[in-house]
């Protein structure tokens, strides 16, 4: 199992970037989360497959249609201290 946090800026909060990237991470097989952040990115945090955290970061790099993603900065966090349900992935 991997995981990884991404932090994605540009125009991605209005323009359903959230419910698209959980729709490509339930696609993907992933687990963890998207949600907006004050400063106007999105963090993704999404534990599973490395292959297909990888096909989720390619994804991110561009987004849903109405979205204009300026850039993203990946971290890796600790499985055990990500705040998200062990099942699913939530929108928030």
């Amino acid at each position: 199992m991997v995981a990884a946090r991404f932090f994605v800026s540009g125009r991605v909060q209005g323009v359903t970037f959230r419910a698209h990237t959980r729709a490509q991470a339930l696609a993907l097989g992933l687990h963890g989360h998207a949600r907006n952040l004050d400063d106007g990115r999105v963090e993704v945090l999404a534990v599973g497959d490395g292959a297909a955290i990888e096909r989720l970061a390619d994804w991110l790099q561009h987004g849903p249609p109405l979205a204009r993603v300026d850039g993203v900065v990946r971290d890796a966090p600790d499985v055990p201290d990500m705040p998200m349900s062990s099942q699913g992935f939530s929108v928030g």
